[in-house]
């Protein structure tokens, strides 16, 4: 049996009663995402509420809201960031985001979200993990709507995506009138193809997209220099 949870340095994530684990996507999203500006944020599909600690930790004042669509989900990312060091400044709600939209009026400097993206694949056997890894909950155009509700004007909407979803995303930030700020394609080893895009969009108009790549290993759990100095605030063993 695997291990029921993850220790970090300020904090430990519980994941048995979660449909999606802890995994690379969400440390290399809670360390990348800039938060430096961020006062209120919002992470949709929490999880375990792994994203929501990870920007907690890196900004002391920011306020969180992490929001899931799964129960189960939802209550174990209250037992985690309940036990955390950060609990007066993350909140977790039972919420759709599509929902979520039609009843709040609050607006973020960040949202953050590492969505479903097995849009074109197979569905998943187990129901829970389908609706967390499938977009049958939450598509990508869904979350680019409904993140345009709720960004503040100069606010922020921070991705993870497969980086086969790069012309999907380009056609949607077009639809709704985002810009690319930033962006980095991710390579789980040298000379392996890009597997992952880490992107910062804006509602402000921008000429330029900062854009950098990242190798995680150089071989089997010998991680890169870079990585090491991006996740070195959360993994012990860095």
């Amino acid at each position: 049996m695997s291990n029921p949870y993850f220790r970090f340095k300020q904090f430990t994530v519980f994941h048995d009663k979660c449909a999606m684990k802890v995994g690379t996507d969400g440390v290399l999203l809670g360390a990348w995402t800039s938060v430096e500006n961020a006062a209120d944020i919002l992470d949709v599909g929490t999880g375990t509420g792994l994203i929501a600690l990870m920007v907690a930790q890196r900004n002391p004042l920011a306020k969180v809201l992490a929001i899931d669509v799964d129960e189960q989900a939802v209550g174990q990312a209250k037992e985690n960031i309940g036990n955390s060091l950060f609990s007066d400044r993350i909140a977790v709600e039972f919420f759709d985001f599509r929902q979520f939209i039609q009843n709040s009026s609050k607006r973020f400097d960040l949202i953050v979200s590492n969505p479903p993206y097995f849009s074109q694949s197979l569905l998943p056997s187990d129901k829970e993990r389908a609706r967390a890894r499938h977009s049958v909950s939450l598509t990508l155009d869904d979350l680019l709507f409904s993140a345009r509700s709720c960004l503040k004007n100069d606010g922020t909407l921070s991705l993870i995506l497969p980086y086969d979803k790069r012309d999907e995303l380009n056609y949607l930030c077009e639809k709704y009138t985002f810009y690319m700020k930033r962006k980095t394609i991710v390579y789980p080893l040298p000379d392996t193809e890009p597997k992952r895009l880490l992107t910062e969009l804006t509602m402000q108009q921008t000429d330029h997209t900062e854009t950098s790549s990242l190798i995680i290993e150089n071989s089997r759990h010998q991680y890169t220099k870079d990585f090491s100095g991006l996740a070195s605030g959360f993994y012990i063993h860095l």
